[in-house]
């Protein structure tokens, strides 16, 4: 039976969440779906839109019981999780899966014990690679910032195992073909003028892109660190550390990917 999260407790999704004197308003209940207010959802229980057991509703006070169904306009509705987003500076080490066969350590351990939902990493980092990592449980945001269509702007400061040519930063801004297509990289630049670390833009979210991209002209990627992903970056936050993200940038994640 499909589990899911609510509020600070995890529940089965066929119960009800209950409030702390065991009970929930059918009001109350409804807006805790996502589909209205509270206000509006008093509204819709009078207006008939609400249905219990397959039956019309009209009291916004019910008391909503455990094994309760209840439909707005003939579709199941169930309580929204809470939403969670983080970000993490992820160390070295720890894979991006959420399971691993071979025992090795996951992000989701850096997490576990310090927040009750279940949040999961947006896009990937390799073992080797650290940086900023986006977790969360809001599966909407998180399959439109994996949509190539979003262009969703990452940077990465590379370290290289010998200093980077200059012909090879005209061939990489030309874009560089690797097995699975054209790698197109929107900037590069040396890192303080150190010419074995390099600063790079991209929005592609193909697998080990950079990496491959290094790779491919002979160099080997000796640290590959993100310091910036759809507007975030790892500042103040520790590296195996992580904090939630701002009510403003939620919103203006959010408002991106529209």
């Amino acid at each position: 039976m499909k589990k899911t999260t609510y509020r600070s407790r995890t529940v089965d999704k066929k119960e009800v969440p209950e409030a702390a004197d065991g009970k929930m308003r059918l009001n109350k209940f409804v807006a805790h779906c996502g589909i209205c207010s509270r206000r509006e959802a008093a509204v819709f229980v009078k207006d008939g839109k609400i249905k219990v057991n397959s039956k019309i509703e009209l009291n916004p006070a019910y008391d909503v019981q455990p094994k309760d169904k209840i439909f707005y306009l003939d579709k199941r509705i169930f309580p929204q999780e809470n939403k969670v987003y983080v970000v993490l500076n992820k160390p070295k080490n720890y894979i991006t899966t959420l399971k691993d066969e071979k025992t090795r350590h996951t992000v989701l351990e850096l997490v576990e014990n310090h927040i009750n939902e279940r949040i999961y990493p947006v896009g990937r980092l390799d073992r080797n690679s650290t940086g900023v990592l986006l977790m969360t449980n809001d599966g909407d945001l998180a399959q439109k910032l994996s949509h190539p269509k979003f262009k969703v702007k990452k940077i990465y400061h590379v370290g290289l195992d010998k200093n980077l040519h200059k012909n090879d930063i005209e061939k990489i801004l030309k874009g560089v073909m690797l097995d699975d297509g054209k790698a197109e990289v929107d900037s590069l630049d040396y890192v303080d003028n150190k010419k074995d670390e390099i600063g790079i833009e991209i929005h592609s979210g193909k697998n080990r892109i950079i990496r491959r991209i290094f790779e491919s002209l002979g160099y080997e990627v000796k640290k590959l660190d993100r310091v910036y992903y759809a507007g975030l970056t790892k500042k103040s936050v520790p590296r195996g550390k992580f904090r939630h993200l701002t009510s403003n940038e939620i919103i203006t994640l959010k408002h991106f990917l529209k």
